[in-house]
């Protein structure tokens, strides 16, 4: 099934980890240029960098792609999506895909992956990935986001914490194996235009800040989120300058 989607690219130059990190090089092209071209291989119909920052936005001009210049004020990269949606008065029932700009080794099928499954699942609000976790660290690690869902593939809820908690396996340490209904939940996001519209209108609640985790205004709300394994298993993405070395190296390795 191919159905047409847009992609927005959020992009923000402060970074308390990494300042600048859209424009880091890597392999000789800033970050954000590796980031649009996965999404423009991906067959989206329009790939838009969303910035605040003049130096972003030069940046994108200068390797061709598409930006859209966006208030100072917003409070998430969702606000920031609103906006460009409504400069570029896209259509309430289009299809966004929100792809995060410091993910430069996305693979192209992904993003394809989370817009038709959103299409397909006629009772989500919105779409996200995730995929297997296989090391016992990565359950007990609050920087790594799980994610359960019912048997239809629809979100129960996102936490950092170990969820779901294996009562008896849990009581051996070292803990010995994971169970394979783990999931880590990956931040790429795919709604039409009038939920996006609906979402920033709505209130924040407690679960989303107790866990610093937005998506979970969705579910408090009522509403659905589909989850489905990741059609291929995407590297991390760059939030320290230890992750801007790997990629780079990763980089240099797919020369050689």
């Amino acid at each position: 099934m191919t159905i047409p989607f847009t992609v927005i690219i959020p992009a923000r130059y402060q970074s308390s980890r990494l300042p600048a990190k859209p424009l880091a090089d890597i392999g000789g092209k800033p970050m954000i240029q590796w980031v649009v071209e996965k999404a423009l291989a991906s067959g989206a119909k329009r790939v838009i960098v969303a910035t605040d920052d003049e130096r972003i936005e030069t940046a994108v001009k200068d390797f061709g792609g598409e930006v859209c210049m966006t208030s100072v004020d917003h409070n998430s990269g969702t606000e920031r999506l609103a906006e460009v949606c409504d400069t570029y008065d896209i259509h309430a029932d289009e299809i966004i895909v929100n792809v995060q700009g410091d993910e430069p080794l996305i693979p192209s099928e992904n993003i394809s992956q989370v817009a038709e499954n959103l299409a397909a699942a006629t009772e989500a609000s919105m779409s996200t990935l995730a995929v297997k976790i296989d090391e016992i660290g990565e359950v007990f690690n609050p920087n790594s986001v799980k994610v359960l869902t019912d048997k239809n593939g629809y979100a129960l809820y996102f936490s950092r914490a170990s969820i779901p908690y294996d009562r008896d396996g849990f009581k051996v340490s070292p803990v010995q194996k994971i169970l394979d209904c783990y999931l880590r939940h990956v931040g790429i996001y795919a709604y039409r235009v009038k939920f996006i519209k609906e979402y920033i209108a709505q209130e924040p609640s407690q679960l989303e800040n107790i866990e610093a985790l937005e998506q979970l205004r969705v579910l408090w709300h009522g509403q659905k989120i589909h989850v489905a394994v990741c059609a291929n298993t995407p590297p991390a993405g760059v939030d320290t300058p230890e992750d801007l070395e790997r990629v780079r190296e990763h980089v240099k390795s797919m020369e050689i």
